[in-house]
């Protein structure tokens, strides 16, 4: 169980509908601790806390979410961390509305490590999986932490490579820290509870909510020294996170693309509005000041000496036509030897048609 004796006071305050962080604040800058903000006379508090919020308070509602919330604390590999704790991220602190409250699931120690966060397209290529997962390796190996939100596509890829690496990997989600989504990352979610740490600022029982997520993004760049974003299409969530990032003085990472790819338009634009264009990980740690890395595994590609179709393809997106002319095959020879791609994991069908060649990435 959480040691801390005020922290039925910190959860009240927390699970108050309408109170939020910045509120919360205002309180602990006028009265100190949360219980000594409880034990004011509720007029008092009027002149720190929307009316809603104040009726709330003391609500049934807010007594059985604290109790809840104690009750989860108990259970083995579950905390609740408090602004007031030694172990609550110090990073967090120099954002402008860090949650007064972190659930969390597995290894507290990450919070106290490096981080970087490595965001991107939920519906990511799979070349843009293995850069993230290849990138999110050394760069864990290197010593860093990877953040990311547990979505799907690139987040995913992104904590698989942190796990397998040294630093391991916290993934913040935008829903009760015991409500699972997407479903479908069930098994990589409990991976992280054993190996790297789960955290939420919402109440237990919050439901998947549109609005939740951008909240949650500015924890995953808070977190972080920097953000790198793998593919991003000019409306990607991920974006939210570069500008949180932004915003917060972190350094932002783009990995350029084609320029037929519409998930390579959010980077493009990230890069021309001044975030670092990357293409291995020795790029982003170079801009990392004052990080030493404890290992290295390098992300650079080697030079393709690749013949036959691959020769043909380039790292476009083509169609069967182009190749048909560029290689001097017929449509047949084209489409039996790009099967043979795909089935060896070295080609991936793309929407519309079109074939893209892969780089060997690590395998999941």
């Amino acid at each position: 169980m959480n040691p801390d004796p005020g922290l039925a006071s910190w959860l009240q305050l927390a699970l108050t509908p309408g109170l939020g962080p910045v509120s919360v604040q205002r309180l602990l800058q006028q009265f100190g601790l949360p219980q000594n903000a409880l034990a004011r006379n509720r007029r008092e508090l009027a002149a720190h806390v929307p009316p809603a919020a104040l009726t709330a308070l003391d609500s049934d509602p807010v007594a059985l979410a604290v109790k809840r919330s104690l009750a989860w604390a108990e259970q083995p590999g579950h905390s609740i961390v408090t602004l007031a704790d030694e172990g609550y991220p110090h990073s967090l602190l120099e954002i402008p509305d860090p949650p007064p409250i972190l659930f969390a699931r597995g290894r507290l120690e990450l919070l106290a490590r490096p981080a970087l966060a490595i965001v991107g397209s939920r519906n990511a290529t799979q070349q843009g999986e293995a850069n993230a997962e290849s990138f999110a390796k050394a760069l864990s190996d290197a010593g860093l932490a990877i953040v990311s939100g547990l979505a799907l596509g690139i987040d995913a890829a992104a904590h698989r490579g942190g796990l397998a690496g040294a630093g391991s990997t916290i993934a913040v989600l935008g829903t009760g820290i015991d409500v699972l989504y997407p479903a479908r990352n069930a098994g990589l979610a409990e991976h992280i509870a054993q190996q790297g740490l789960i955290l939420s600022e919402f109440a237990l029982g919050t439901a998947p909510a549109a609005h939740n997520f951008p909240r949650r993004n500015r924890l995953i760049s808070g977190l972080a020294r920097g953000c790198l974003v793998v593919e991003a299409a000019l409306a990607s969530g991920s974006l939210i996170t570069a500008r949180a990032a932004a915003d917060q003085g972190r350094d932002v990472f783009a990995i350029p693309g084609s320029i037929h790819s519409p998930l390579a338009k959010g980077c493009h634009a990230l890069i021309k509005a001044g975030a670092k264009l990357v293409e291995s990980a020795e790029d982003v740690l170079t801009e990392l000041n004052g990080f030493r890395p404890i290992a290295f595994a390098s992300t650079q590609q080697v030079p393709s000496t690749e013949t036959g179709l691959l020769a043909h393809m380039g790292h476009d997106p083509v169609d069967v036509d182009l190749l048909c002319s560029r290689a001097g095959l017929s449509p047949d020879q084209v489409s039996s030897e790009l099967l043979r791609l795909e089935l060896d994991g070295r080609v991936a069908a793309l929407p519309g048609g079109l074939y893209q060649r892969l780089e060997k990435g690590p395998r999941r």
